[in-house]
């Protein structure tokens, strides 16, 4: 009896000092994964319903999301990487994988993408810049990727009944469009995303990557091609040559109803319709046309990645949070609650219901991202793209230009 007295008392301390650390004996540890995501990337509603869903499938998680700005976070991401308390899963720019990886501060996920993720079917604009020395380290999240928005009115007037299907037709189209005081297409001289589409479908690239060096390539034929129907297509209509396509914003210069096209992501059509309702049914999408009729041409894909710091205190039920948001399930409810594009080609169809996404999603099988060195962002920062367009559009020679440009980016990415 003097025994079992003692032990008692000890078994109670034992079970409250287990509890109190969530570890006691059948209810297992309580796990919190912390995730940060990026601002306006997902809405209030979605974070909610996938957090509920997901605490109450996985016992013994709790899920904390931390909301973070895009501007300052790839300092704010390098310091996290660098610590030893996580976060767990990181979203951050699909174009920015390269810059991380480049810590060696990021867990690999090649295994992972392969055996549970499908890795066959990712979009490749959100595939290929999270794979870096052929190892996996970003899993795509959503992408969003240029597509032609147009006025069916000044379609119709024109006389064009259909969306061109091939550069052809749309140069000619666009010419069409020209006159009559209304602008064929309003296309800035420094929208050099659209401009990586046009060099990419004539095969050629921003920079390559020679053995470990990369330079800057403006001045292959190829390229050269791609900025030469840029300039012709920039032509039919009044966009400055000296700025991007936010200064000032293309969607309010399109809402006025005089411009027939603008190339664009479907977030236009949001500020679209607000500064002029009256376009609300007038409004029709289709994919920037190739080279060739029935393939959409190149273009870049923007969005996101998901990462998981080889720091993460949470390590394996993070990975079972990034596989949840990377899923068929949430990536269709993601797509559908925003209007992106889904990691998988196979998924286009879930937002077949929506008209603009739906064409982007299509577009998006030849989506592509910007060059995958650690510093293009560098590139990026002090962009020397945007003064060698104008200065093409201006009528400088486009060889000379280039290879002006090209030394930049070439220096840049060697530092």
């Amino acid at each position: 009896m003097k025994n079992r007295h003692l032990a008692c008392p000890l078994a109670a301390a034992t079970a409250l000092a287990l509890a109190g650390c969530g570890m006691l004996p059948g209810g297992g540890q309580t796990k919190t994964v912390n995730i940060w995501l990026m601002r306006d990337s997902a809405s209030e509603d979605f974070l909610t319903r996938f957090t509920e869903a997901y605490e109450e499938e996985h016992d013994g998680v709790d899920l904390k999301i931390t909301i973070q700005d895009w501007t300052g976070i790839g300092k704010k991401v390098t310091e996290a990487l660098k610590g030893s308390g996580g976060p767990d899963v990181i979203e951050v720019g699909n174009t920015q994988v390269a810059q991380y990886a480049d810590t060696e501060q990021l867990y690999d996920l090649t295994l992972e993408s392969v055996r549970d993720l499908g890795s066959e079917d990712w979009l490749p604009g959100l595939a290929q810049p999270g794979r870096i020395g052929g190892s996996q380290y970003g899993i795509p999240w959503y992408a969003a990727n240029r597509i032609v928005i147009y006025n069916k009115d000044l379609f119709r007037d024109a006389g064009i009944d259909k969306p061109p299907t091939t550069r052809a037709e749309w140069l000619a189209d666009t010419e069409k469009l020209n006159r009559g005081g209304s602008q064929g297409i309003y296309l800035a001289g420094q929208d050099w995303y659209t401009l990586s589409g046009f060099i990419w479908e004539e095969g050629g690239e921003l920079a390559v990557d020679k053995g470990g060096e990369w330079t800057g390539a403006l001045g292959s034929p190829a390229a050269l091609r791609g900025m030469a129907f840029y300039k012709d297509l920039q032509s039919l209509g009044t966009g400055p040559k000296n700025a991007d396509e936010q200064n000032p914003p293309q969607a309010d210069v399109f809402a006025k109803g005089d411009v027939a096209q603008i190339i664009a992501t479907t977030s236009a059509v949001a500020p679209i319709l607000k500064a002029n309702p009256d376009l609300k049914d007038k409004l029709g999408f289709f994919a920037i046309p190739g080279k060739k009729a029935g393939r959409p041409g190149a273009v870049f894909t923007g969005g996101s990645d998901l990462i998981i710091p080889e720091n993460a205190p949470q390590r394996g039920a993070a990975l079972d949070v990034v596989k949840a948001l990377a899923g068929e399930k949430w990536q269709t409810e993601l797509a559908r609650a925003m209007g992106y594009v889904p990691n998988k080609k196979g998924l286009a169809s879930v937002v077949s219901g929506q008209e603009a996404t739906a064409v982007m999603a299509a577009a998006a099988a030849r989506g592509r991202a910007t060059p995958n060195s650690p510093q293009w962002a560098d590139v990026e920062a002090d962009n020397p793209i945007k003064p060698y367009m104008t200065a093409v559009l201006q009528g400088e020679d486009p060889a000379q230009a280039a290879a002006k440009a090209s030394a930049e980016i070439s220096d840049t990415l060697a530092e």
